[in-house]
């Protein structure tokens, strides 16, 4: 089994149930099972059309026996069935659900598909404050960095407007 850590993100509907969901569809796949999840957290969007609402964001953590590709084929199927139409969006636009394969043990991907780790994963504190949560001294493919020692260079405040219920 593979320890995959994949992001949550959602800004359109209502993001806790949605989370639930797809943690749920996920637990139920053939060959993943969910091993922690970090609090769900909202936070201000980064980049994408003004306006746009507050996103909740998290972290999950997977063990998995599926390939990278195959567990991305699987997140965008869970996506879809919450209601995420990737042709009508617009880039970093507000969305049903967001599942994002940051990293898959420590391999480093670069894929037509799939790049591993995630290529903005150490620029995202959205990103970074729950995976710290989950996996503090995780040393980042890469840059080798631990995920605390990421997050700590990020410049500026959090963008965490808030917690959710866990």
């Amino acid at each position: 089994m593979a320890r995959a850590c994949v992001a949550l993100g959602s800004n359109r509907g209502d993001g806790p149930a949605t989370f639930e969901g797809a943690l749920a569809v996920l637990a139920e796949a053939h060959g993943v099972r969910v091993v922690s999840r970090s609090t769900w957290r909202r936070t201000a969007p980064v980049g994408g059309p003004p306006g746009q609402a507050d996103f909740l964001n998290g972290v999950v953590v997977l063990e998995t026996e599926l390939e990278p590709l195959a567990l991305l084929d699987l997140l965008q199927q869970v996506e879809l069935g919450f209601g995420r139409e990737r042709a009508a969006e617009v880039r970093w636009g507000p969305r049903t659900l967001d599942l994002d394969l940051l990293l898959y043990e420590d391999l480093v991907l670069d894929d037509p598909r799939l790049s591993l780790p995630h290529p903005r994963l150490e620029e995202r504190a959205f990103v970074l404050e729950p995976l710290a949560e989950l996996l503090p001294e995780l040393c980042l493919p890469g840059s080798g960095l631990a995920v605390v020692e990421a997050l700590g260079r990020l410049a500026g405040p959090s963008v965490t407007t808030g917690e959710a219920e866990r």
